[in-house]
């Protein structure tokens, strides 16, 4: 799924359901301004390059990706729908796990408003909303 011209902005919520597949090997959802210019990757990977129950974070700059970075907390189960909320601001994006878990991302493009928002992978987008 990819949408083009949405606006997320500081001071809004998103808030993402999600079901990965019974054999999801990964999903990821990718928020910015385009394909190569992307603030946001969150990469739930349950076993996917190398990878086993680890988040993946990461940004692209000019279509050239930044250094990963990989967070242990994993409450995602395949088969298994689940939400999640996303926020920014100018220095980072915060996301509010599943489980009630908080981490964030540096917001490396440092802008305060996006309108490239695209999920890829073994997962179904249930809904989505900005508020």
């Amino acid at each position: 799924m990819k949408v083009t011209d949405m606006t997320f902005k500081e001071g809004q919520e998103f808030k993402i359901r999600v079901k990965p597949s019974d054999d999801c090997a990964s999903f990821s959802i990718n928020i910015g301004h385009d394909p190569d210019n992307i603030a946001l990757h969150f990469n739930p990977r349950f076993d996917s390059c190398g990878d086993t129950n680890t988040i993946v974070f990461n940004s692209k700059s000019g279509g050239c990706w930044g250094d990963e970075h990989r967070d242990g907390n994993f409450p995602f189960v395949q088969g298994e729908e689940c939400k999640f909320y996303i926020n920014l601001n100018m220095e980072n994006f915060y996301i509010k796990l599943p489980d009630g878990t908080m981490v964030d991302f540096p917001n490396r493009l440092g802008d305060v408003k996006y309108k490239f928002f695209c999920v890829n992978g073994d997962a179904r987008i249930v809904g989505i909303k900005i508020k």
